[in-house]
């Protein structure tokens, strides 16, 4: 399913409470380890490509087994267990260095567009010894650059977002519909997912109106305290839903943010019946939202629209009175064009 709970506002992480590592601080060099890191050092100068005498397959193992408690943390973190293996019956089958690796890809955010050593360690929960091997790495095949003693993103990257969109069709699937809910109403409207704990933002609409909180493709926003977060959590299995309101910290972004479990629970419950979410001053203030699911041909939730405007042009009452008509309506026109299309609802299946 696409909301399999297990990628973070960027915009709003300070309000969440998530770490908020910008600026110029710290005091790690990327090749000036502490004395207690030099052996992982030396493994991390041959992932990078410098001279290290010894077989290279020796010094994958010395790293491995050079790991410290922060990596096990990142591990745990990555879907692994403390002792460095993943969960699961396809443990064999995970690469942790692979996982770490992206982890520290997905410590630059909007709010984190450079980062120290340090930081990346910190954001990560790995030693600084794994996040420098894991940056050299970067840095080597041209995904990070490095300027001084921060670490930043390099446009390579948005190869891996482009080859999604270009791959699967979804913006010639689901725009043109997306589109004229924009044009017959004049609010901004757009696909997602349930990523993790958040939704995350595949294909957006926009229009010329100044917008509180911006959006473009790839923008993540907590799930709680938005409508496509709640229909799509709405329509989680019984068990994973209860994960969610379990392990998630909930906090209030406005005064309007429901952080009740309880209270998001039944919420959630009257979501699923009504078959429609609609949310008001609770990602921010003077924005209110409403939300539809997207089936597969199981019943299954593939995804969400919606459409979202200021509350100075409609309420809730009046978003619902005359947007969810045309949001049903976009959805089943989607549902049918993704039946075209099985690649696209299988991969939509397992987006989270």
């Amino acid at each position: 399913m696409p909301g399999r709970l297990c990628l973070s506002l960027s915009a709003c992480e300070n309000r969440c409470g998530r770490i908020d590592m910008g600026g110029t601080g710290g005091h790690e060099a990327m090749i000036e380890p502490r004395e207690d890191e030099a052996s992982d050092a030396r493994c991390g100068d041959a992932a990078a490509g410098d001279a290290v005498p010894g077989d290279a397959t020796a010094v994958d193992a010395a790293a491995d087994n050079a790991r410290t408690g922060d990596d096990r943390i990142g591990d745990a973190a990555a879907g692994t267990d403390k002792a460095g293996n993943a969960r699961g019956s396809d443990a064999g089958e995970f690469i942790t260095s692979l996982a770490r690796g992206l982890a520290v890809l997905r410590a630059f955010t909007k709010e984190r567009p450079e980062l120290t050593l340090s930081q990346v360690a910190a954001v990560t929960s790995l030693s600084p010894a794994t996040a420098r091997r894991c940056l050299h790495t970067l840095v080597k095949l041209g995904y990070a650059t490095q300027h001084g003693k921060l670490f930043l993103l390099r446009p390579t990257v948005v190869a891996f977002a482009s080859a999604y969109l270009e791959s699967t069709n979804l913006e010639q699937v689901v725009r043109p519909h997306l589109q004229d809910v924009r044009d017959k109403t004049g609010d901004s409207s757009s696909l997602a997912v349930l990523a993790e704990a958040d939704i995350l933002y595949l294909v957006h609409v926009s229009t010329n109106r100044m917008i509180r909180v911006p959006v473009t493709v790839g923008t993540r926003f907590p799930a709680y305290p938005t409508s496509l977060g709640r229909i799509l959590l709405a329509h989680q299995p019984p068990a994973a839903l209860e994960a969610y309101l379990r392990n998630t910290p909930f906090v209030a972004l406005t005064d309007k943010t429901e952080t009740s479990r309880t209270a998001l629970r039944k919420i959630l419950a009257r979501v699923r019946v009504e078959g429609f979410a609609s949310v008001q001053d609770e990602l921010d203030y003077g924005i209110v939202s409403i939300a539809v699911p997207v089936f597969d041909a199981s019943g299954a939730a593939l995804a969400a629209i919606n459409c979202s405007t200021s509350t100075g042009r409609a309420d809730r009452k009046a978003m619902i009175a005359t947007r969810l008509p045309l949001l049903r309506q976009a959805a089943r026109s989607i549902e049918a064009e993704i039946r075209r299309y099985p690649m696209l609802a299988h991969s939509l299946g397992h987006a989270g």
